[in-house]
């Protein structure tokens, strides 16, 4: 992300219009709220927690979400979210991280980043062979041993513990006829076809979110309907393509990013097992953020055309034809990016320790107060009907801080 200073941020909005909105709009404590708000969660498996800080930030700031679109984990933290009443989300949230960090809970550590590295390592290890709570177990069999065709046959570990956690979790008839809609994304494992399970045409229920988190060779495929399904981060680990290319009305999209797109030059083999899943897993994020801040800025300046056209030309089939094609509907887009501590290596997603969550979920929860305590270009361009994407939390770059912009 390049640095760049607040009127450069705000001349870098596009405006869908020239006349600025009245209509009446919501408010949290630091944002007036547009039509929709979407929260969009990406996988990256116990890093989670960060989504679970950052839901439990949002709240904390008034600000109520109408869709959240979840892969992996984050559809995990999405079901919870829609399928409890608001007063419970943040109860049930960390019902669910403490119950599959409960196996590895905190103990003193002497405070040094090579111990903590070593401790982290030495977690991520224990999960590898004894699974995580509620969430998967070994298999006793290894794969190779078993009957072509079966479960058993296709992966490391049993994922029916986490069937018996969402189901004690999440109401799923709220989740299905509540307020806030619900996406999640699943692979199709024969076709290779990339799916969104949505709640306007589909009744979700624990399949749909193991499915959308079966990441081989780990996890089973899960079965929908005659149909085998896996891991949606297989494909595109963001779900933000879905909620735009449905959206109706202004939106506000919270992206909650795992994987941070740059990072420091590896000097290890750690390193560069941590970099190699960091430019994985947020590479296509960066694509599909840049490519829709580019679309949007290319139909800005095709309306600026259109409108410098003579009234005689404006009714003409194919003028009317281009002003269709680059109508659109504001979108203001706030990435909070989880940035890795130095301890943490390539197994950062599967570390599921009590200590190591607990920091995760305050990492969250700052980043939302430190995002509203720079919200202010956020709500000028919705109260003006500006498109733009921000990242306003702040990191040390040198001895000075400042304002990140997508």
């Amino acid at each position: 992300m390049a640095d760049i200073e607040p009127q450069a941020h705000v001349e870098r909005a596009t405006q869908r219009s020239a006349e600025p909105s009245v209509k009446p709009r919501r408010r949290a404590k630091a944002l007036p709220l547009p039509d929709c708000v979407a929260l969009v969660l990406q996988g990256g498996g116990a890093l989670g927690s960060y989504q679970a800080g950052v839901i439990e930030g949002l709240s904390g700031s008034g600000i109520d979400v109408d869709w959240v679109a979840g892969i992996s984990i984050g559809a995990v933290n999405a079901a919870i979210y829609a399928g409890n009443p608001p007063e419970r989300r943040v109860e049930r949230l960390h019902a669910f991280w403490d119950r599959v960090t409960g196996a590895l809970p905190s103990f003193p550590i002497f405070p040094n980043d090579s111990v903590r590295e070593f401790v982290h390592e030495w977690s991520a290890g224990f999960v590898m062979m004894a699974g995580v709570p509620g969430f998967f177990s070994p298999r006793m069999i290894p794969p190779v041993f078993a009957t072509p065709g079966s479960m058993e046959a296709m992966s490391f570990y049993d994922s029916a513990p986490l069937k018996e956690t969402l189901d004690a979790l999440v109401d799923w008839d709220l989740l299905n006829n509540g307020a806030v809609r619900l996406s999640v994304g699943a692979v199709d494992v024969e076709s290779g076809n990339f799916n969104y399970f949505d709640t306007t045409e589909t009744r979700i229920d624990a399949r749909h979110i193991m499915a959308s988190g079966a990441l081989p060779p780990g996890l089973p495929p899960v079965e929908i309907d005659g149909r085998l399904w896996w891991d949606g981060g297989l494909v595109s680990n963001t779900p933000l393509t879905h909620v735009l290319d449905h959206q109706q009305g202004e939106l506000l999209a919270f992206q909650v990013d795992l994987f941070s797109a740059s990072a420091d030059r590896p000097r290890t083999i750690m390193d560069v097992a941590a970099r190699q899943k960091e430019i994985l897993f947020s590479s296509r994020t960066r694509q599909v953020s840049d490519q829709v801040m580019r679309i949007r800025q290319d139909r800005e300046g095709i309306r600026k055309v259109l409108a410098k056209l003579p009234p005689e030309l404006r009714d003409d089939p194919d003028v009317q034809a281009l002003a269709a094609r680059s109508a659109e509907d504001a979108v203001n887009l706030v990435h909070l990016i989880y940035r890795a501590n130095g301890w943490e290596g390539g197994s950062r997603d599967f570390e599921f320790s009590t200590r190591t969550m607990r920091e995760h979920w305050e990492a969250g929860m700052e980043a939302v107060a430190e995002t509203m305590a720079n919200a202010q270009l956020v709500a000028a361009n919705i109260e003006t009907g500006k498109s733009a994407a921000f990242d306003l939390v702040r990191k040390p770059l040198s001895s000075d801080h400042h304002l990140q912009g997508v």
